[in-house]
């Protein structure tokens, strides 16, 4: 175990956009997607709404990958995969509240066993799985979700029970919001959004707005702020010994998965030096 000095490297962006139906949550999504970016063919958008993203084939050049049920959490990590693979720099997951509530999501799967409590014990792994791969994932990720209407039933001091509305809720799992960097909520069919959490402070408590290209080039500006890939690549390419290069490695603890190949690379680059060396001698 060693203390480090807190620095906000390039992370890599969790965006969670909720509303109703109509609300222009995959349209937002998109142009967010694209502030990022400045570079549509580096989108993929994973469809789950009956090939709802076509719709918008006229903003740019993105890349589609529809899924149909069933709509189960393995399904969703080989669709984020198959993404990553082909280089996509941001990835859109429209939307997840299949996974959660579709055809063959989370809640089908646990009523198949049993629909008991116990029976949670092997659902909740599966979730999990799924909401780890969007936390890990190399790109960045931008997730929709459906939002309903949330009621209760309630008795007055009559014995009379009536029926209570509490505005509306996301349709998912209860707590994914945590796992975000931000979350913003479409509030009407004019797209109007506030954030409902938001780790950057660029919207928290500010007025509604409507969701453009320029909400995703400050939240990647943002992301982008302090130690950059860029910066370490030349600060190894510097190194003249192999104690120099453990350092930065050591150093650099939250970026190791993205700077091992240039670790390597200079390694190897070392060794043949100080090799030819002890040749000359």
């Amino acid at each position: 175990m060693e203390l480090q000095k807190a620095k906000r490297h390039q992370v890599k962006l969790r965006v969670g956009l909720s509303g109703a139906s109509g609300f222009g949550k995959s349209y937002s999504a998109l142009l967010l997607a694209y502030g990022m970016t400045n570079d549509w063919s580096k989108i993929a958008i994973i469809d789950t709404e009956n090939n709802s993203a076509n719709l918008y084939a006229h903003l740019g050049d993105f890349n589609v990958l529809s899924i149909r049920e069933p709509f189960s959490p393995e399904r969703y990590i080989k669709a984020i995969e198959t993404c990553e693979k082909a280089g996509m720099k941001v990835i859109i997951v429209d939307s997840i509240t299949h996974e959660w509530s579709g055809k063959g999501g989370c809640l089908e799967i646990h009523e198949k066993l049993g629909g008991r409590f116990q029976d949670w014990a092997k659902v909740t792994p599966l979730h999990n799985s799924f909401i780890d791969k969007i936390i890990n994932s190399k790109a960045h990720l931008i997730t929709t979700v459906r939002r309903k209407i949330d009621y209760s039933l309630d008795s007055n001091m009559g014995g009379k029970t009536r029926v209570i509305k509490h505005g509306t809720k996301e349709v998912t799992r209860e707590g994914y919001e945590y796992e975000l960097t931000v979350n913003f909520e479409l509030i009407n069919d004019n797209h109007l959004a506030k954030a409902s959490k938001d780790r950057t402070g660029l919207f928290m408590n500010q007025p509604e707005f409507v969701i453009n290209q320029s909400t995703g080039k400050k939240l990647i500006e943002w992301c982008s702020e302090g130690i950059s890939l860029e910066d370490v690549e030349n600060e190894i390419d510097t190194c003249k010994t192999l104690e120099e290069l453990r350092s930065i490695y050591k150093k650099y603890s939250g970026l190791r998965s993205q700077i091992q190949p240039f670790i390597m690379e200079k390694k190897n680059e070392i060794e043949q030096i100080v090799e030819q060396g002890q040749i000359v001698k």
